[in-house]
């Protein structure tokens, strides 16, 4: 596979409102993407990855699916023309059950076409079309600037659920912080309070409260190990504290 990231951004300052930053690090993060889904060969495509009931096929599959899920909505902020991330989520899971099935060579040419338009969807907004508001996939209204975002994560946590070689502790430290306030925010409404105290990568340590004011209730940990029990990936050994029950992970 091939990428080749746009320069179109690095000559001068991003206008006040476009993503840049997010936008850099989603090229770095689907480098390192395909660096490792150039290593599967066709056994450990079909082999299982860390989602019940998925291989490996599947979550490189729903990382294309991703992809364009998210260029439907920044051509929506475009446009101003409403266009869904997904047409319903039967048709989103029907796509990658289909998909997962293919042949290794088409699993990764499909994933590099995605990720080419993607990151050309990025290029073409306007300044303005990122104050536009979509729709995400979870059905919130957020700007279109957070979209980017939104795939950064995508990728991340689902290069590890590959299980091949990367894990919680690779997940760049300029951005875990962002990652651990979205992951919080998806227990909004959904648990009873706790907060969370987080060592950040860089030694220093942060407070979440989750679902409400400060509770008796309290965590702690590592940041990687925070976030691989929030996302539902890990069971939280190595942290302090009495974890209380999730639900999954959306």
């Amino acid at each position: 596979m091939t990428y080749t990231p746009s320069t179109q951004h690095t000559s001068v300052p991003a206008p006040r409102g476009v993503p840049d930053r997010h936008i850099n690090a989603v090229r770095q993060a689907t480098d390192v993407l395909y660096e490792v889904v150039e290593e599967l060969d066709q056994a450990a495509l079909r082999g299982p990855s860390l989602l019940p009931g998925w291989t490996r096929g599947h979550v490189v599959t729903h990382l294309a699916r991703n992809a364009d899920a998210l260029v439907n909505l920044l051509t929506w902020a475009r446009t101003g023309v409403e266009h869904e991330a997904y047409a319903s989520r039967a048709d989103r899971d029907a796509d990658i059950e289909e998909g997962s099935r293919r042949i290794l060579q088409v699993i990764k040419a499909d994933l590099d076409s995605a990720c080419l338009r993607f990151d050309a969807a990025c290029r073409e907004m306007p300044a303005h079309a990122w104050r536009s508001e979509v729709t995400a996939p979870r059905g919130q209204s957020i700007p279109a600037s957070t979209v980017p975002l939104f795939r950064l994560r995508e990728v991340w946590i689902h290069l590890i659920d590959l299980n091949y070689g990367v894990g919680f502790e690779d997940l760049p430290a300029d951005f875990v912080e962002e990652f651990l306030d979205d992951a919080v925010k998806q227990f909004e409404g959904r648990v009873d309070p706790f907060s969370i105290e987080v060592t950040l990568p860089d030694g220093t340590q942060r407070i979440w409260t989750v679902n409400g004011p400060a509770s008796r209730n309290s965590v702690s940990g590592s940041a990687s190990a925070v976030l691989g029990w929030l996302t539902g990936r890990t069971d939280g050994a190595g942290l302090r504290g009495e974890l209380p029950e999730l639900p999954d992970w959306i």
